[in-house]
């Protein structure tokens, strides 16, 4: 019952690929005005009842695109609230355009919540963060709810920040500075760490950008921490521990 959900990030024409665990092509939904990232999470509620989304940046249009999984057929439905969700508003150029995303679900609440990131950012505050809500329509909206993350600095040839990935059950968000390192803040936007860095690792042995991020979890707060090294013609994978070490949960071993 397993679907792998990618996408085309072509301009104009591009879209969302939905593949079944055999590799089979089950749906295409396009076309989007290049579809960058995109991300899952389980029980948004909408109309009082729980509904897994997928989650899009569609770059040149500036927004968001909801999408529900149906679980019986297992398809995409889009149910963005109309136009879309608006992201990064105010913001010129580059710097308006949403590149990568992660979904947050908080604990003790429910509540879901998108972090994007933009092509190009500041040395601060270069993530924003969006409450996703029922717009009251059967459909979803988003509310800003605080920018935050540091950058090495958006000099030539210094990247961007497009990874991002949430661990969900222990509260953290995790960002690729692709020239630098992985970065560490609090997921929670309401929570007592938000304000402040809580770890940066990864600084060293990398030979390409630090490309893509995952959340690889096992019972207790066990797993990995798993960034892709993006070297020309292949891709290597760095793993770190989940959990940091005992007394240091903020440092996570390669």
């Amino acid at each position: 019952a397993s679907l792998i959900i990618g996408t085309d990030k072509m301009e104009g024409r591009g879209g969302l690929y939905v593949f079944g665990p055999d590799g089979r092509l089950r749906q295409v939904v396009a076309p989007m005005d290049r579809p960058n990232n995109v991300d899952v999470e389980y029980g948004l509620v909408i109309g009082g009842r729980p509904v897994d989304v997928a989650v899009v940046t569609e770059r040149m249009k500036r927004r968001l695109r909801v999408f529900r999984i149906d679980p019986g057929s297992r398809r995409l439905e889009d149910i963005t609230t109309p136009g879309g969700i608006p992201v990064l508003e105010g913001q010129p150029g580059d710097a308006g355009e949403p590149m990568g995303i992660a979904l947050f679900k908080r604990a003790g609440d429910g509540a879901v919540f998108a972090i994007v990131s933009p092509k190009t950012g500041g040395l601060r505050d270069y993530l924003w963060q969006y409450r996703l809500r029922d717009d009251g329509r059967g459909g979803v909206a988003g509310t800003l709810v605080r920018r935050f993350g540091s950058f090495i600095g958006p000099k030539a040839g210094e990247g961007e920040i497009e990874a991002v990935a949430v661990d969900d059950e222990l509260g953290y968000a995790y960002y690729a500075d692709e020239r630098f390192g992985i970065r560490k803040w609090a997921a929670d936007p309401d929570g007592p760490d938000t304000g402040r860095e809580l770890a940066v690792f990864g600084t060293d042995g990398y030979l390409g950008d630090r490309e893509g991020l995952a959340i690889y979890a096992e019972p207790g707060g066990g797993g990995y921490i798993v960034s892709s090294d993006q070297v020309p013609g292949s891709s290597r994978i760095h793993l770190y521990t989940r959990s940091g070490e005992p007394g240091a949960p903020h440092a996570h071993r390669r």
